[in-house]
């Protein structure tokens, strides 16, 4: 058989690819790996991964303790290990990932590391596909990349069309990012602009494949959650908090943390556009009175 270069195959697989040693130094990363994290493989080689990657689960919690990093768990576990992650990206926003982890042997089968193959979740593929359709209705926020007020207000009122007709539920959060004009009179408009990309991009990332995500103006943004209730509602509102909370944006030495405000609310039969961004808004500066970087909701 002729001789495969497997090692050419994996350096330039779609899918990211990374290798660990038993102290979790970087020893490998391939191009996939950098097209899905931003760093090169000269940024992370030699580095730890917990303090680079900064993975963190679907609730927003750090995952690089040792007892909650897949691949420290994998070394002692000796076993695989597959879960869907939230890798922090060179750029400061969270990118979803499926991540699939397993220790690497030495010729004597003692465990020497542990290998990380990684690849986005389809709900990126989706919301590509729902940029490229935005472009072309002139519905799309340049800055940020979500849909604009005009799109948000079209699904809304598509939403409370189908409330009243069908009764399909839906709820809205409203929430907008804590003390902003400081991060402006602090650091500049650009570090502003940075801050509203990461917030958007890691919103649209926490909140499901179906559920939209709009920037409504300024330093507000709104998502429409589908088929929820309460219980439902609330919980996705404070993962997106959590993982907003859990995202710094990088700014030369400095690392700007950043929270969000989020009023969460149910449509009813006779609610309007108006009255249901009204009311969600109101609960938002409900949190800002109660010190922000909370939810509240209604």
């Amino acid at each position: 058989m002729e001789h495969i270069n497997y090692k050419e195959i994996v350096d330039n697989s779609h899918n990211g690819a990374c290798v660990l040693d038993l102290e979790r130094t970087i020893v490998y990363w391939n191009q996939g790996a950098e097209r899905i994290s931003g760093y090169t493989a000269a940024e992370v080689l030699g580095r730890h991964c917990y303090n680079l990657l900064v993975h963190v689960d679907s609730e927003g919690r750090a995952m690089c303790g040792d007892d909650s990093c897949p691949a420290a768990r994998s070394m002692r576990q000796d076993e695989p290990c597959e879960m869907e992650v939230y890798l922090l990206h060179r750029e400061g926003y969270r990118v979803p990932v499926v991540s699939r982890t397993r220790p690497v042997k030495d010729a004597n089968g003692v465990t020497t590391g542990a290998v990380e193959i990684f690849n986005e979740n389809s709900r990126e593929l989706a919301a590509l596909e729902r940029v490229k359709e935005l472009e072309k209705l002139s519905l799309l926020d340049e800055l940020t990349g979500l849909g604009n007020r005009r799109h948000a207000e079209m699904h809304l009122q598509s939403r409370l069309d189908q409330l009243a007709r069908y009764d399909w539920p839906f709820g809205l959060l409203y929430f907008d990012i804590d003390l902003f004009k400081q991060v402006n009179d602090t650091y500049g408009h650009d570090a502003g602009d940075r801050v509203l990309k990461v917030v958007a991009q890691t919103a649209q990332a926490g909140v499901r494949s179906f559920d939209l995500v709009s920037r409504w103006g300024g330093e507000e943004f709104t998502a429409i959650v589908e088929n929820t209730n309460g219980p439902v509602l609330l919980a996705v509102a404070e993962k997106l908090r959590r993982l907003v909370e859990n995202s710094p944006v990088a700014l030369g030495g400095d690392a700007i943390v950043t929270t969000v405000s989020v009023g969460a609310t149910l449509g009813v039969p006779c609610d309007s556009i108006e009255s249901l961004v009204k009311r969600a808004d109101e609960l938002m500066y409900k949190c800002k009175e109660r010190g922000r970087n909370r939810v509240t909701l209604g």
